[in-house]
Order: structure tokens, then C-alpha cells, then sequence
């Protein structure tokens, strides 16, 4: 597999060539693009070993036999880890389309056989789960449970609470303070606002890692090795905390941002900040964080009822109209309020259509009558 212009040399060279320089040698993407090629030539050279070169690749058996293996692995791939293989080894086979000038490597790997992610639910800890693990990374009061408690009040993912940087905590006036989160997994970084709690839970954490032997290297939470070391110790504590609650040990880390969305919407926070404070880029994907539960649906429909904000007022009961100019304006409000309420019950339709240009009629109408000016 490694002679001449063969797929092995070929394909993990030109790998290195288009990748590495844009993304660095220490790029996690570029390691994940090596470690595709990788996959893929160890599948080729176990189950087809005449394949030697580039202009040898079909797409059956080929790659269709690679995909069958991902999908045939013991445990099972996760469908995301499938989708970044596919993704991965197609831009590979673009880039050397271009390059060695064999276009059909373009056609290898095809967009419909990138499957789909399975419809993402919200996953907040409930009440008491939330209740629970709070009140007891409070009574520990050690590194473990400060992180938890800060990732809980920041809705900050556990990766960059691992990148925080010592002096994270900033103040952003009289009293306002908020936390640095450092460039996450959307490269992006921002201000997340914060109340007195988390600035003490912040100089905690100083504190713990003052006292740390690890040298100084500007972060808040110390390195044992590396920062995958340091998460999975921090997920190790997690599953401890939660066996020793009697929770299910199966809660994660990201739950807690989960939580953290679904209070903030809560508490009146609008949906275009709640995407800044969570660093996300779509509505699409803060809408996976969010748990709307029957509490909130009828909390809304109550204010929607008390205050509307469209309809036209609601007439009294019993309605008596006024006389005179005013009296016809009542009138055609409470026409046009009965219009829409009664148009609301049909279903999608002609009728419903037509009931909707007679409102716009009466808007009109309206408009003209109050321009009417008769004493």
C-alpha cells in the first residue's frame, strides 16, 4: 500500500498537505482527518488488499463495504461519529479530485449516504435531581463540586470551564460582574453575566488552585496531565457524587447547561440572548436546550389571555355601545374581535382564508371611520 502513487501514501499525504497547514499540527481536526485516513486504509488493507491506488477506488465494494463495517461495529458507532468519518473521508476524496485530477473520487462518497442525527430532545436534570446534586456540591464545598456549581450557574460547557482562565472573573461595572468563557467548540467566546454566587464560587476556585503543587500555567482549574485527563476526573467525580445520591449515574456534565437554558428562559430572559449566553451561532440548536414543560405553556397562555397583544380589545360584557361615531367604532371592534375568535377554530381552509381578508376589511373600515371626524 505504500509504493509509487499508492492509496496509502497518496491519500494520507495529501491529508497532511491540504489539512495541517490551515489548522496546525496540534489540531484536533487535523488529528481527526489522520485518524480517518487511517480507519479507512486499514479496512482496505484488511478486506482489499490488491487496491494499491488512487485511480483503483470503486465505489463497490469499496467504500460501501467500508460503510458497511462502521455500521456492523461492536458496540455500535454512535451515528455522529459516523457522520464525521463520512464527512471527513469525503472532503479528503474533493481535495484529491482536484489535485490528481481523477474526478471520480468526487462521486465516491455521495450526500445521501451521510446519515441523519436523531432528533435531539432537551435533557434538563429534573427539579429534584438539580435540587439534590446542588445541595450537595454545596455541603462538599471541594474542587469538584465549586466546578459543578459554576458550570451549573454559567450553562458553560465542561470543556471550556476546563480552559478558564485564572482571572476569568471580570468586573463589568458597579457591582457587575461577569466570566470569560475562552473560545469553545463553535469558536466563539463571550460574557456571561453572573450574580455574587458564582463570584464566590470563582474565588474558590482561585483559592484551590493556589494551594495546587502543579506549576502556574494561567489557567483556574490545574492540569493533572492534560485537559482530557482533567475532564474525565471531573466526570469521575460527577458519577460518584450521583451514585452516592442514589441518582442514575447515566446524568452527565451537559445536563447542567440544559438546565441552566431552560431557567433562564424561565426567568424572562429573551431567546436572542439566551443564545448568547450559551455561545450558539443558530436558533436551531438553542432550541434543543430548551424544556418547555406544561408549567410554562400555561403560565404564557395566562399572560397571553390578560394582556393581549394583537387582537383587538376584548369588549365588556354586557357590551353597550356608545353613541354617535363612537358607538359605530365599538361596533366594528367587537365585529372584528368575534371574526377572529370564530375564524381561529376553523381548520386551515378557504373558509378560514376568506374570514381572514373580511378582518383586513374591517381594519380598513375602521381606519376610514376614525378619520371621519363627525361631531
Amino acid at each position: 500500500m505504500g509504493r509509487g502513487d499508492a492509496c496509502a501514501q497518496g491519500r494520507e499525504s495529501d491529508a497532511r498537505f491540504f489539512y495541517a497547514p490551515s489548522l496546525g499540527p496540534a489540531s484536533e481536526t487535523t488529528r481527526h482527518y489522520r485518524g480517518t485516513v487511517r480507519n479507512f486504509l486499514s479496512y482496505l488493507g484488511t478486506a482489499h488488499p490488491a487496491v494499491k491506488y488512487l485511480n483503483q477506488l470503486r465505489r463497490e465494494p469499496h467504500i460501501l463495504g467500508w460503510m458497511s463495517r462502521l455500521r456492523s461495529q461492536t458496540p455500535p458507532l454512535a451515528t455522529a461519529s459516523c457522520i464525521n468519518l463520512l464527512i471527513a473521508l469525503r472532503c479528503i476524496f474533493n481535495e484529491l479530485a482536484w489535485t490528481e485530477q481523477l474526478s471520480e473520487l468526487a462521486h465516491l462518497i455521495r450526500r445521501e449516504d451521510i446519515p441523519r442525527l436523531p432528533q435531539r430532545l432537551p435533557r434538563p436534570l429534573t427539579p429534584e435531581q438539580d435540587e439534590l446534586l446542588q445541595r450537595e456540591f454545596r455541603l462538599r464545598n471541594d474542587l469538584g463540586g465549586n466546578v459543578f456549581l459554576l458550570i451549573r450557574h454559567t450553562g458553560m460547557r465542561i470543556g471550556e470551564c476546563a480552559d478558564l482562565s485564572f482571572d476569568c472573573l471580570r468586573s463589568t461595572g458597579p457591582n457587575q460582574w461577569a466570566v470569560h468563557v475562552p473560545l469553545g467548540k463553535l469558536k466563539t467566546e463571550r460574557m456571561v453575566p453572573v450574580d455574587s454566587f458564582v463570584g464566590e464560587l470563582v474565588r474558590r476556585l482561585q483559592f484551590f488552585r493556589s494551594l495546587d503543587p502543579l506549576p502556574v500555567d494561567g489557567r483556574l482549574l490545574a492540569r493533572p496531565r492534560s485537559k482530557e485527563a482533567l475532564v474525565r476526573q471531573l466526570r469521575d467525580y460527577l458519577h460518584q457524587v450521583c451514585h452516592a445520591l442514589g441518582l442514575p449515574t447515566r446524568i452527565v456534565p451537559h445536563q447542567f447547561r440544559h438546565s441552566y437554558a431552560s431557567e433562564m428562559l424561565r426567568a424572562g430572559v429573551g431567546f436572542p440572548v439566551l443564545m448568547k449566553l450559551l455561545g450558539h451561532t443558530s436558533p436551531e440548536m438553542t432550541m434543543r436546550y430548551l424544556d418547555v414543560a406544561l408549567t410554562d405553556l400555561q403560565r404564557e397562555f395566562q399572560l397571553a389571555r390578560a394582556k393581549p397583544r394583537h387582537l383587538a380589545p376584548q369588549p365588556r360584557t354586557p357590551f353597550t355601545p356608545r353613541a354617535g361615531l363612537d358607538g359605530l367604532i365599538d361596533s366594528l371592534l367587537a365585529t372584528q374581535h368575534m371574526l377572529e375568535m370564530f375564524r381561529r377554530t376553523l381548520p386551515n381552509g378557504t373558509s378560514r382564508r376568506r374570514l381572514d381578508r373580511l378582518s383586513n376589511r374591517l381594519t380598513k373600515i375602521l381606519s376610514e371611520a376614525r378619520k371621519l371626524g363627525i361631531p
